[in-house]
């Protein structure tokens, strides 16, 4: 049996993943990025093979994907966060269909047609609205864990709406919001509203919407939410935050992933 390595390290989290010849995942590791990236995925790997019970020389091929994917020294090759998620997702729905990505830093819209083949993409880097970093600013200012924001969302019964993307006069506002006696779950959700509204602001959507990444693995509430605004079936694959991983595990079972490619 060959297996086959793709490591994900995003801005926040680093993830890795080892799948089978037969492209059936077979172990995987999240950790924080911190600030040594190629440590941290060095540590990822080290974690990985020990739970698949694995040698490092058993791993036939290795792809690396993300913010820090040129920090990863041991890797055979590299592909864009754009391609892999893609990749990923259209693994798990192998159809005509529109990826959000919604990362720590960043989100991105990818176009999918019906044999997989990216059309066109969108990211929203230019501001934090949108993304993990906009709901971690909220938590922060509402002095609660960011495990706990799906939760108290989804016991709101009166969402109080933020009248801004800005991350920073949205938390401001969230801070006239508690003083004028608002609950906190209503706040909450209007902060997942604000983070739907963003995502409609990017694109639209082309085929079943696919939804990836961190802040959907545990907010699943937004999955809903974001099923309401664009009106259309909304999809949340298994380890939603590992699918660009998976993405690049599946480039090095194909040999795509050339080293210096990042297409």
């Amino acid at each position: 049996m060959d297996y086959f390595c793709g490591i994900d390290i995003g801005a926040s989290t680093a993830k890795l993943m080892i799948i089978d010849e037969n492209k059936q995942a077979v172990a995987k590791t999240l950790r924080r990025s911190g600030i040594d990236y190629a440590e941290t995925a060095r540590g990822c790997l080290d974690d990985t093979l020990s739970t698949a019970g694995l040698t490092e020389q058993q791993i036939k091929r290795s792809v690396s994907t993300g913010y820090g994917r040129d920090n990863v020294p041991w890797v055979d090759g590299k592909m864009t966060e754009i391609a892999c998620h893609g990749k990923g997702a259209y693994f798990h729905f192998p159809k005509r269909i529109t990826v959000i990505d919604i990362g720590a830093q960043d989100s991105k819209v990818i176009h999918l047609d019906d044999v997989g083949r990216r059309t066109s993409f969108k990211m929203n880097r230019k501001c934090a609205a949108g993304t993990g970093a906009f709901l971690e600013e909220i938590a922060l200012r509402l002095d609660l864990p960011v495990s706990e924001l799906n939760g108290l969302a989804q016991r709101s019964t009166n969402e109080a709406p933020l009248g801004s993307f800005c991350t920073v006069f949205a938390a401001t506002e969230v801070l006239e919001k508690i003083r004028a006696g608002e609950k906190v779950e209503d706040i909450i959700k209007g902060a997942f509203r604000s983070v739907v509204k963003r995502l409609l602001e990017m694109d639209t959507i082309d085929g079943e919407l696919v939804i990836t990444g961190g802040v959907i693995a545990h907010n699943r509430l937004l999955a809903t939410l974001v099923e309401q605004s664009f009106a259309v079936k909304t999809l949340v694959p298994p380890d939603p935050q590992y699918i660009g991983a998976l993405g690049a595990a599946l480039f090095a079972l194909e040999k795509t992933g050339e080293r210096g490619l990042g297409v």
